[in-house]
């Protein structure tokens, strides 16, 4: 069955993360189920949530798990090569350039900036990457420890992007009835075959920006 391509985003006031997604506004949101697009078919529940703020935009994925297959501990590193969750934000579809961001559930980051020309694309680390720019982000643990290769029952990721470190796309801050094109993203390397999970399916590439859903500001 295929999904709506639409997510409609609730507004909220600024809050602090816990990496559990344990306050009060969380509820005022739906969780949005990624289905699994490529890997062996055993399942694993992944679901999303995500709210506005006037500074920025809160993202909440939690994902069934059997190991922690993680092993990478800094920022900026290469990720994706292990379990992982990714949000992409096109904000400004008159620009082929587009924001990504992964957590790991040991809870370091990347967020980069894309340029896509035709398939042809790098990331762009950002620049003076702190204060208001800075992301905030935190990772929380079910059913084992926070621990490289840990067993485990499931893990959660929690972070806040905020639109001063999007800057100078288009289209940002968004306003209410405004739309940006994004994805999100699951990968797991438990087995020998690694697991995507998307919110909008693609054929391959997680890049493949022209087929992302459509995030609608309320």
């Amino acid at each position: 069955m295929s999904q709506d391509t639409t997510l409609h985003i609730q507004p909220t006031e600024n809050f602090e993360i816990d990496g559990e997604g344990s306050y009060s506004a969380w509820s005022k949101t739906e969780w949005v189920t990624l289905l699994l697009q490529h890997g062996p078919s055993q399942e694993l529940l992944t679901q999303a949530k995500v709210l506005y703020s006037e500074t920025g935009i809160y993202f909440l994925m939690q994902c069934e798990d059997e190991q922690l297959t993680a092993t990478l501990t800094e920022d900026f590193s290469d990720l994706y090569k292990e379990d992982v969750v990714e949000v992409f934000l096109w904000t400004d579809e008159a620009q082929p350039l587009y924001f990504e961001y992964e957590l790991s559930p040991l809870n370091y980051e990347l967020p980069i900036i894309i340029p896509n020309r035709d398939g042809t694309f790098f990331g762009w680390r950002p620049w003076h990457y702190e204060g208001e720019r800075r992301t905030r982000h935190a990772t929380s643990v079910q059913g084992g420890e926070r621990e490289s290769m840990a067993k485990a029952s499931g893990w959660t990721a929690e972070f806040f992007i905020p639109y001063a470190l999007l800057k100078p796309l288009g289209n940002v801050p968004p306003q209410a009835g405004t739309r940006w094109r994004g994805n999100l993203y699951r990968i797991d390397y438990d087995l020998d075959e690694p697991r995507y999970w998307q919110w909008q399916p693609t054929s391959g590439s997680f890049h493949e920006y022209q087929k992302f859903g459509t995030f609608v500001f309320e």
